[in-house]
């Protein structure tokens, strides 16, 4: 399938109107006009999806540039419409930086506050100024 804009029609135009309009040109499987969510007046632009490219390229070669009314008709293939893959997401969770130490309360800390593992034995020397690490009060 093959999306198509069309945009320029006037405001007044029903969705059964701009398919019988770019009908002639190939088999119409979707349309959606664009509507103001509040008031639900169309905005004057629709997409439609068309069967095949060939059809789509020929509404664009038949209608692009039509005056209708007081309006000037814009057709044009919308290659947007091809998914594209999304850019990676930007964690902001645990474990995505190696250059971080691994201190506080992360996930993988291994640290026990409530154990007597964490204090030094009389045998390890310690550096200067480092004392062992009281247990949590609970409350």
């Amino acid at each position: 399938m093959v999306k198509l804009f069309v945009g320029g029609f006037p405001l007044e135009m029903t969705e059964l109107e701009l398919v019988k309009m770019i009908g002639p040109h190939g088999d119409v499987e979707t349309i959606k006009i664009v509507r103001d969510k509040k008031t639900r007046i169309c905005k004057g632009y629709a997409f439609l999806e068309m069967k095949d490219r060939i059809g789509a390229e020929n509404a664009v070669i038949a209608l692009d540039g039509t005056p209708i009314a007081d309006r000037v008709l814009s057709v044009k293939i919308n290659d947007d419409f091809v998914k594209k893959t999304p850019p990676p997401r930007k964690s902001f969770g645990y474990g995505n930086n190696n250059n971080r130490n691994n201190s506080g309360n992360r996930p993988n800390d291994t640290r026990s506050y409530n154990s007597q593992s964490n204090y030094r034995s009389n045998n390890e020397q310690s550096p200067a100024g480092d004392r062992p690490r009281r247990p949590r009060k609970t409350m």
